[in-house]
């Protein structure tokens, strides 16, 4: 958990350094930073739960997070990771639950403004895409064994 925010320039920099981000148009990063929110959830609490409805994404700046669908974990989740993506996409209730497993800090992007980043910026849709088909297929493995 963070004493002091960190200024748009440092959440650009952070995020440049995540997939779901990396080689998005400079005035797309920009945008980015300054609606991008920081959030804390110290451990043991609820970031997201099965059921809502997702009004937005979350990165995890520091600190790990479990993924879980009833009462089974899907994953863990750690430093430069992302999740919510699903639900911002087509505003039907999250399919899992995220809780903090340590305190957590995550930077919350709406769901407003990621689609409006993704309408004007190709390669943040295409990262989004094939970020979106790595989880499908880790799905199908997960489920094959």
């Amino acid at each position: 958990m963070r004493d002091v925010p960190i200024t748009a320039q440092q959440k650009a920099a952070w995020l440049a350094r995540v997939p779901l981000f990396a080689g998005i148009s400079e005035e797309s990063m920009a945008r980015l930073a300054e609606v991008v929110g920081e959030v804390d959830f110290p451990a043991g609490s609820w970031i997201v739960r099965q059921g809502q409805i997702g009004t937005g994404l979350y990165v995890i700046l520091s600190g790990r997070a479990r993924v879980i669908r009833g009462s089974e974990e899907l994953a863990q989740l750690g430093e430069g990771e992302f999740f919510g993506e699903l639900a911002v996409i087509d505003q039907q209730p999250r399919m899992a639950s995220v809780q903090a497993e340590t305190d957590t800090a995550c930077l919350a992007l709406a769901s407003w403004d990621l689609l409006s980043l993704l309408e004007h910026d190709p390669a943040l849709s295409l990262n989004l895409i094939k970020g979106l088909t790595e989880r499908l297929r880790a799905a199908g493995e997960h489920h094959r064994q």
